[in-house]
């Protein structure tokens, strides 16, 4: 019978007690405990939360509970975030765009007998991965905090929307099981500064998404000993050049702000490649025009191949989840989402995404004020 936990309450208390009900918690060590080989994964194109997330865990798994446990990965793990995996973990983090990696990755999902989906809601989130894991007969646990998961593909769920991210649902889950018991310093090392990163990059260093539980985690890891001010610096202080430069173009020329108070931004193939931009370095771009009083939604636009990757970002009360459902073949949270838009599908050209962006925000904006 499955087991599903989905949480909405606003009211915090209530949550925690359900992530840490002892009878879930007791169900999910038993499936750790006989579980031989463990595979974890993550979204597509990772972010801080994802890999924080799952290094963290995996850390748990394979310092506390002595198991055989890997990361795979659809994408490579971009450069800003890099510093939160171990050297040692080279062999233990599986990534499919490398050509070396494709076999052993076929191997080790099709031999895995437990599957961890972390801080996605969908299978088709894992892009290439996806056929691999749903002919996984595998048990699949889900652990994540996104609206609307597709639980009929798993087979145990911790989803739970009133949280900061999934490495701060994954940081309770781990403070109520028995090895932890609820003392932080009990964590591996790794994993206690690995969940703290994929909590400060998901909420945006503490701007957005914070609730009572998300203090709790971040004074429990801090008294445990974390460096936050290490992390702090290798998040936000190692940027390279181009793109700080990148940045102030954007922001001197490209910058768009409507008449209803949506500001966009779109860099195309050319501008990524004259500021040499990487995967990842634009990571925060999309904040930024929500400091401007009169922008009550931020959107950002990155050319890829036939489409943009879309970035969305709202203040309190407009539904950047809703915006990005309705106009951008996305969703997200209910004040950060993404999606894509389709180049000769959505729109003729490329040179029409702004005009784009414009129409649509002001069909959604003037029906959601």
């Amino acid at each position: 019978m499955k087991c599903n936990i989905i949480c909405k309450f606003a009211n915090e208390t209530k949550m925690l007690m359900n992530i840490k009900n002892k009878s879930d918690i007791e169900k999910l060590c038993g499936i750790i405990n006989k579980a031989c080989k463990i595979t974890l994964t993550v979204h597509a194109r990772p972010d801080g939360d994802a890999i924080g997330s799952s290094i963290g865990f995996m850390h748990y798994l394979t310092e506390l509970k002595s198991k055989d446990a890997k990361l795979v990965i659809a994408d490579p793990v971009p450069d800003n975030i890099s510093f939160i995996v171990p050297e040692t973990d080279s062999g233990n983090v599986l990534t499919y765009s490398h050509a070396q990696d494709k076999q052993e990755i076929a191997d080790r999902i099709k031999s895995s007998d437990l599957i961890f989906c972390l801080d996605f809601n969908n299978l088709s989130r894992t892009s290439d991965l996806e056929p691999m894991f749903t002919e996984s007969t595998a048990e699949k646990i889900l652990i994540d905090h996104h609206p609307e998961p597709d639980l009929s593909v798993f087979d145990e769920s911790f989803s739970m929307i009133e949280v900061s991210s999934t490495a701060e649902l994954i940081f309770h889950i781990l403070m109520a099981m028995p090895e932890i018991g609820n003392d932080a310093s009990k964590l591996p090392e790794i994993s206690a500064a690995a969940l703290l990163t994929g909590m400060t990059t998901d909420t945006n260093n503490f701007a957005n998404s914070v609730f009572p539980s998300t203090l709790d985690m971040a004074s429990a890891l801090l008294e445990a000993g974390v460096d936050r001010d290490g992390i702090l610096a290798m998040l936000y202080n190692r940027y390279r050049e181009n793109r700080i430069r990148l940045l102030g173009f954007l922001l001197d020329k490209k910058l768009v702000i409507t008449r209803k108070g949506a500001a966009y931004m779109v860099i195309d193939k050319k501008t990524a490649d004259k500021y040499d931009i990487r995967e990842g370095e634009t990571e925060g771009f999309v904040n930024i025009p929500l400091a401007i009083e009169d922008v009550c939604m931020s959107i950002l636009l990155k050319e890829d191949n036939g489409f943009f990757r879309v970035s969305i970002r709202s203040k309190k009360g407009i539904s950047a989840n809703e915006c990005a459902k309705r106009f951008f073949n996305g969703g997200g949270h209910e004040n950060a989402a993404g999606g894509k838009l389709y180049i000769q599908t959505d729109i003729k050209k490329k040179a029409d995404a702004g005009d784009y962006i414009k129409k649509s925000t002001d069909i959604f904006l003037t029906q959601d004020i």
